[in-house]
């Protein structure tokens, strides 16, 4: 399903609990401290607080979660030519970009949506949440499915980047966010790819004629170009629009 749990995964949990520490205390400052930190262009994202750079740092294990997800049992794998250095090296000098979010207590959650589903243009994403919410579709069997708690655990999901690299043998991970009659949740994502304007196409290996190509080429900052001037709703993502009609 693109979608799996880690434990062990060597961040200390009192990281973890200090970067969640953070962004609690930024969701409970007042309005008007708050404000000073919004902004409407998501080309220039909030920047908040010191308290995640270790965090931060830390999450840098991306190389951990390709390898086990990436088994060398998959046959795919191999035709990555320079595999997986090549690879590596252009993540390394990617983007990261962290998502925090904040989702108070809804007195009818049945009526309402945290986050609407959507996939995130991105390689991996690697998600901390400290109370469950986060719902994943089973794209065979057409339903939801909620996230289990698993204490100390990180969420990782595959996203655009890796369903158009694959030329769609991987699907990126449509998901949504419920809400909860009596907690707060909060969460912090972090989503990896390549640089800014490095364009991410389908492995060639992966073409031929019983195989067309399926995706155009884009870069994180046509993602971002697209997000501008488009709400996140249900058939309106960015990866339908690179979805090339072979028929």
């Amino acid at each position: 399903m693109g979608f799996f749990q880690i434990v062990n995964h060597g961040i200390c949990q009192l990281v973890l609990g200090e970067a969640m520490s953070s962004a609690s205390n930024f969701f409970n400052l007042p309005n008007r401290d708050e404000v000073k930190f919004m902004s409407s262009d998501v080309h220039k994202p909030v920047r908040y607080g010191t308290s995640f750079k270790d965090g931060v740092d830390k999450v840098q294990f991306w190389r951990i979660v390709l390898k086990h997800y990436a088994h060398p049992s998959e046959d795919w794998i191999h035709m990555w030519p320079d595999n997986p250095s090549n690879y590596s090296n252009k993540m390394e000098d990617g983007m990261q970009v962290m998502a925090v979010n904040c989702y108070h207590p809804c007195p009818q959650p049945e009526m309402a949506l945290g986050l609407p589903p959507h996939s995130d243009y991105s390689c991996i994403t690697i998600l901390q949440q400290n109370y469950p919410g986060l719902e994943i579709m089973d794209m065979e069997e057409g339903m939801w499915g909620t996230v289990p708690e698993l204490e100390g655990a990180l969420q990782v999901h595959v996203g655009d980047h890796l369903e158009v690299l694959s030329n769609g043998l991987y699907k990126s991970v449509v998901h949504r966010v419920t809400l909860n009659s009596e907690r707060t949740r909060i969460s912090i994502a972090s989503l990896h790819s390549l640089g800014m304007d490095e364009k991410m196409e389908t492995a060639k290996e992966l073409v031929d004629e019983q195989h067309p190509k399926k995706y155009k080429e884009s870069s994180f900052r046509d993602f971002v170009n697209f997000l501008a001037t488009n709400e996140i709703a249900e058939g309106n993502s960015f990866i339908n629009s690179l979805k090339i009609n072979n028929n």
